[in-house]
């Protein structure tokens, strides 16, 4: 397996795409001659001109209506958000267009467009460049929503979103950039969207993760591990649709489970998750669903309490102690 960085996982990915299929064209703010905000497209400008990596203005609403637009009669437009706080301002196109548009056509259009760029907490960017907006995407149906913890996860699920017939967000946790992990050397890799993955398999706690937050959760389980607790460590990858086999499967066998995600506690992802474990399995429980979450705040400047804010392997042990009645 090749080592390589989130962001070249990621430019791996378009690279392959735009150059296996001709109606794959990325679209953003700086995705050209500035390479990406984040270096993600790097190159791509060079290798396939400006017809196919479309510099915008900075009007989100404006450039997600044009690719709806693209994707309606053919082409499979990439949308880089250059932070998806951004998208607040093309929600309109994304949740009223993009996610309806099968149905209220009647199913004569389909709409095969990956809204992608970073999401959640970015290092001291202050409550407006910081938010978690994945629990939003997933509350409107027609939408798939993919949030990947690893460069390989990353590149195989992103070549699935572009050749995916619905509208996918694809969201990436911008301080991942630079993580260095195995990515699959084979000549197509691609990961099936809604299927979750078992990290590490466990039988006293299930702890369930994504993106960034799948951190915490692997170091709180080698961490439980030593003091007895067997966590088993389950990566969702997709949110929308949720993977519900996998988690339940693994209920049955742990019989307690830690939701962990870096959104806000109301209406999250977590919340969604311990509703449909305790309404299907609630028989196979030996004590509540326990949710992790960032505190009910707008996100501060500070690193100090930026780091306070957001959920942590300490927090995630916690939790996993407290299912399991070790407190």
């Amino acid at each position: 397996m090749a080592k390589l960085s989130f962001r070249e996982a990621l430019n791996q990915a378009m690279d392959e795409e735009m150059a296996r299929d001709e109606r794959v064209f990325l679209m953003g703010e700086e995705v050209g001659h500035y390479d990406g905000a984040y270096k993600v497209s790097q190159g791509l400008l060079a290798k396939y001109g400006e017809r196919r990596v479309v510099d915008t203005p900075i009007t989100e609403l404006s450039f997600a209506g044009v690719g709806i637009g693209a994707s309606m009669v053919g082409l499979r437009p990439i949308i880089e958000m250059m932070t998806f706080n951004f998208c607040i301002l093309a929600l309109d196109q994304i949740w009223n267009n993009a996610a309806k548009m099968r149905l209220m056509s009647g199913g004569q259009y389909n709409v095969p467009i990956v809204f992608r760029g970073p999401n959640g907490a970015a290092h001291m960017l202050s409550a407006q460049h910081s938010q978690a907006t994945e629990n939003w995407f997933c509350n409107v149906p027609g939408l798939k929503v993919v949030s990947p913890a690893t460069p390989g996860d990353g590149k195989g699920l992103l070549k699935a979103a572009i050749r995916d017939d619905d509208p996918v967000i694809f969201l990436e946790s911008e301080i991942m950039y630079n993580d260095v992990g195995e990515v699959p050397d084979a000549e197509d890799h691609v990961l099936a969207l809604g299927k979750a993955h078992v990290v590490r398999e466990g039988k006293d706690v299930t702890l369930i993760g994504y993106s960034h937050g799948l951190k915490a959760v692997v170091a709180a389980a080698e961490a439980l591990a030593k003091d007895g607790i067997d966590a088993e460590v389950i990566d969702l990858r997709t949110l929308r649709p949720l993977d519900m086999e996998t988690i339940a499967r693994s209920v049955r066998k742990t019989h307690r489970v830690v939701t962990v995600e870096e959104g806000w506690p109301f209406g999250g992802i977590g919340a969604e998750l311990a509703y449909r474990i305790q309404h299907a399995l609630f028989e196979y429980l030996d004590a509540p669903v326990t949710r992790v979450t960032q505190l009910d705040m707008p996100m501060p400047y500070a690193e100090n309490l930026e780091a306070a804010c957001l959920p942590n392997a300490r927090d995630v042990i916690a939790a996993a102690r407290a299912v399991s009645y070790r407190t």
